[in-house]
């Protein structure tokens, strides 16, 4: 059956600009870290992304080494977009990154230029693409000069591969840094996408907005629900060999418990707002219009359907933020 996209898809889901720039992305963006790789059925996958799709989700992020196995995210992903979504492309964001482990040597990681150009090589022969929306440097690179990684993302823009260019998991400090040099060569800077959650909220007080904010990018918030942490699923203890990502380990310096704690105080803020723990995760990162998208991902099309429903009650009281905080560091 071909695929026909919902005719009203731009009715159900908020989108920003980024900062004043040109480019428009929705409030929550597709995901393709976890299980929409090697394993995981395609069908299963398409099945997802294109409900994602459906609901107003426009914006797609991958990286080189998504799958589990490197680059297979971006294969499906790339199976799904020849199939289903190529008609479509003038309306998707298409992001991916590189500079974790991508192929075996020296030269399958970090942000020297000969890695980053050959990567975006790959991601894009493996998507079926002649451009990325967004390009980003996944990690900082403490060994290669931030010259040369700046100039080999400028490059990307100057022949035509990539739109815009983005950061990831860089400090606010990094980023400064490097969007000091992006400014000088007149690289199209979009963003820094970084770990930040309602238990992980550290973006808000390292200055990151701000500098963000002042040169024209906005911020891109991956793991809004801290592996799961922020959903029902743990409200009765949490396994001791939990599979929390390295951004959110510090989350456990005081016990488990003390984070079910933490969760269950959550939930009752939640159920008092009238929606699930999941949803009002969302609604408390965008609160903030500096917070261009947050990427959700999912392996259920139900699932996702019901992270979508945090358009019901986005605002907070003044005396709810403060609640939340009180919770969050105790």
């Amino acid at each position: 059956m071909v695929y026909a996209a919902d005719e009203n898809r731009y009715e159900k889901l908020p989108y920003r600009r980024v900062s004043d720039s040109g480019l428009i992305v929705p409030s929550l963006s597709f995901g393709l870290w976890r299980n929409l790789g090697d394993q995981m059925p395609l069908e299963n996958s398409r099945k997802v992304m294109l409900k994602a799709f459906d609901e107003g989700i426009f914006s797609f992020d991958n990286a080189s080494n998504y799958g589990p196995s490197n680059g297979t995210a971006e294969e499906t992903f790339g199976q799904v977009y020849r199939r289903d979504l190529k008609p479509y492309r003038n309306e998707l964001v298409i992001t991916t990154k590189a500079g974790y482990h991508m192929w075996p040597g020296p030269l399958g990681q970090f942000s020297g230029k000969k890695t980053l150009m050959n990567a975006l090589d790959l991601s894009l022969e493996r998507m079926g693409l002649d451009y990325v929306d967004i390009f980003y440097a996944h990690r900082w690179d403490p060994n290669t000069r931030l010259e040369e990684t700046a100039r080999a993302l400028d490059l990307m823009v100057k022949q035509g591969k990539a739109l815009y260019i983005g950061v990831s998991n860089y400090t606010a400090e990094q980023t400064e840094a490097i969007a000091k040099i992006f400014d000088e060569l007149g690289t199209p800077f979009i963003g820094n996408q970084v770990s930040y959650n309602m238990l992980n909220p550290g973006v808000k007080d390292s200055g990151m907005l701000d500098i963000l904010d002042k040169h024209h990018a906005g911020l891109f918030a991956y793991g809004p629900l801290a592996e799961g942490l922020l959903t029902d699923r743990y409200l009765n203890g949490i396994p001791e060999d939990f599979p929390a990502h390295k951004t959110n380990q510090f989350i456990f310096k005081d016990g488990t418990a003390k984070v079910v704690e933490k969760l269950n105080a959550l939930k009752k803020m939640a159920d008092d707002r009238g929606q699930t723990l999941t949803q009002m995760s969302l609604a408390w990162l965008l609160q903030d219009q500096r917070v261009a998208s947050v990427v959700v991902g999912s392996s259920n099309a139900d699932h996702l359907v019901d992270n979508l429903k945090y358009v019901e009650h986005q605002d907070f009281t003044d005396e709810e933020l403060k609640q939340i905080d009180h919770i969050v560091k105790d």
